[in-house]
């Protein structure tokens, strides 16, 4: 079951699953909150609770009654942008995640009206970009950032 984030008490439990979604990644690459403290593993509270506030939608995923994945959108020029796409590693390979990005693209194109999905991801990560790329996006290039100790490869679905 998905349903959407309507309270600000329910933010906590949706920075609990980005923060030990988003540590895998940390891990493997060997960031700290000291080497990249804007890496998603590490986002505040604050942060969340300021994407709220914005007005960004948000939702849950829920296994067997427990929160085991997220995301959220955000939009700028009629363009939505899929963000913090999270599932606990141990529910990974249950096409959760396959089903989150279904929901977010359905939300996006029925309730929203917009017709093309962002997101940006750890281009060195090959393996989600592949899994982004069954899924239909297509990659649409690369930035380095100076405060990021890895490149940002950007990808895009067309509604």
């Amino acid at each position: 079951m998905i349903y959407k984030v309507t309270k600000n008490e329910q933010l906590k439990v949706c920075l609990d699953i980005i923060h030990k979604s988003f540590q895998t990644v940390a891990d493997d690459m060997k960031l700290t909150k000291e080497i990249c403290p804007s890496h998603t593993a590490f986002m505040s509270l604050e942060n969340l609770q300021n994407q709220y506030k914005n007005g960004n939608p948000m939702f849950v995923y829920e296994f067997s009654n427990s929160p085991v994945g997220y995301f959220s959108l955000s939009f700028y020029d009629n363009i939505a942008e899929l963000k913090n796409l999270s599932v606990l590693p141990e529910y990974r390979h249950l096409n959760i995640g396959k089903e989150l990005v279904n929901y977010a693209v359905d939300y996006t194109k029925k309730t929203l009206g917009i017709n093309k999905i962002k997101i940006g991801i750890v281009e060195e990560n090959t393996v989600l970009k592949e899994w982004y790329k069954t899924l239909g996006f297509v990659h649409t290039g690369t930035k380095k950032f100076e405060h990021l100790p890895f490149t940002v490869g950007f990808m895009e679905l067309e509604l």
